[in-house]
């Protein structure tokens, strides 16, 4: 049970009912996260899902795009987008001995991911600017400059939902992660 009451997507009206049919119409349903940052501030979760779109039409693939979410999530300790990133990682069609390598830490065997993972673990474990050799890395495996800054994008977005489903402790609408 969610800490924060919130109605249910289909009594919402007004800008949260706006946002709540754009999401049906993509995804089918409203995920739990998005009905109760929608519930609550209808206009950060169109942020959000604005910023995904940009993520969406950028450089990085949709499997690079959840294996990053997926990392952030599981470090930050987000057991509901652990779920959500390991079915959405699914979807785009890691499999799953892939997925749980990712979401252990070791490696998937395909080396330019490996790289992502790695360069992912080095931001979200460390501060201060990283050194050049991890840079060099990253590049090394293929990744652009553009991809840097979606790489960026893909981690902000997915702290954002990390940080409130830890406060909201948000009921796990997707399977759960063995």
């Amino acid at each position: 049970m969610s800490r924060i009451l919130t109605p249910a997507a289909e009594a919402a009206t007004g800008p949260a009912a706006d946002v709540f049919e754009q999401i049906r119409k993509v995804a089918g349903s409203v995920p739990n996260t998005f009905a109760a940052i929608g519930a609550l501030n209808p206009t950060a979760l169109k942020a959000v899902l604005n910023a995904d779109g940009v993520l969406a039409s950028g450089s990085l693939s949709k499997q690079d795009q959840e294996t990053i979410k997926l990392i952030v999530s599981v470090v930050a300790g987000c057991d509901y987008c652990v779920a959500a990133h390991s079915l959405l990682g699914k979807l785009t069609g890691l499999k799953p001995d892939v997925l749980a390598r990712i979401r252990a830490g070791e490696p998937t065997g395909d080396a330019r991911r490996d790289a992502l993972a790695h360069f992912v673990h080095t931001l979200v474990h460390t501060s201060g600017t990283i050194a050049e050799t991890e840079l060099s890395a990253i590049k090394q495996a293929g990744y652009t400059d553009a991809q840097l800054v979606d790489i960026s994008l893909a981690i902000a977005l997915t702290v954002f939902t990390n940080v409130f489903n830890r406060i909201n402790d948000t009921a796990i609408d997707f399977p759960p992660v063995k």
